[in-house]
């Protein structure tokens, strides 16, 4: 049986935007979904209602398991498998070590934050 994959990320974030895209169109990860989590209220409440928040990393839905923020960024890249794109080719070496990816994902949300501030988008996201 092969492995559903749901990848919800805030579409409003550059960083997370860039990632959703490079994973969907060149990691050839098999079973990904990738969801914008600002146009999907309904997930995104049903989750929130768990204690999984968007504002607090992305979410990766696998088969009923629930991966959150640095996990589930670990876990993505850790199935990368010959990226044939530069950048995903970094991140998959950067965050398949879940040390690194525990160290820096702080910082990278610091970073999404700054930039939906700049924006002028709020960072929380309620329907």
């Amino acid at each position: 049986m092969s492995t559903k994959l749901v990848f919800l990320y805030d579409g409003q974030c550059p960083f997370c935007n860039k990632f959703a895209e490079l994973l969907e169109l060149k990691s050839s990860i098999p079973n990904l979904s990738i969801i914008d989590g600002r146009t999907h209220p309904r997930e995104i409440n049903d989750l929130l209602k768990n204690g999984y928040d968007l504002d607090n990393g992305a979410i990766l839905l696998k088969n009923k398991e629930i991966l959150h923020g640095s996990s589930a960024i670990n876990w993505i890249c850790s199935q990368i498998e010959n990226p044939s794109n530069s950048l995903l080719k970094i991140l998959a070496i950067t965050f398949s070590s879940s040390k690194r990816t525990d160290f820096i994902f702080p910082f990278l949300l610091i970073a999404r934050r700054t930039l939906l501030f700049f924006k002028g988008v709020p960072n929380k996201i309620r329907f």
